[in-house]
């Protein structure tokens, strides 16, 4: 039998701590693929393969039997949520035709 959605939810939470998971089988429900999205404080400082790298090695028990495991986003929390004074704002100024 393959890996579990929730086994895979269990080990990233506990070993990462993300304020945001997302884990899709994308296997049809043999377990054998997962996408990943997943936001946590541990990534700060970390460039995106070392943040890859973090996830492969807190699901390390559960690789031996998933076959594919796609990591759509593994953010900080400020880089998922950014606050409103790191967005680019535009300001657009109204045209007269004369």
């Amino acid at each position: 039998m393959g890996v579990t959605k929730e086994q895979v939810e269990a080990s990233l939470t506990s070993k990462l701590n993300p304020v945001h998971l997302e884990v899709i089988d994308t296997s049809g429900g043999c377990g054998a693929s997962f996408a990943v999205e997943i936001v946590s404080e541990e990534f700060e400082g970390k460039r995106l393969l070392e943040r890859h790298r973090m996830v492969n090695a807190a699901l390390e028990e559960e690789m031996k039997e998933i076959h594919a495991l796609s990591i759509k986003k593994a953010h900080t929390p400020q880089q998922w949520n950014p606050t409103p004074q790191d967005s680019p704002t535009t300001t657009t100024t109204p045209t007269t035709d004369a």
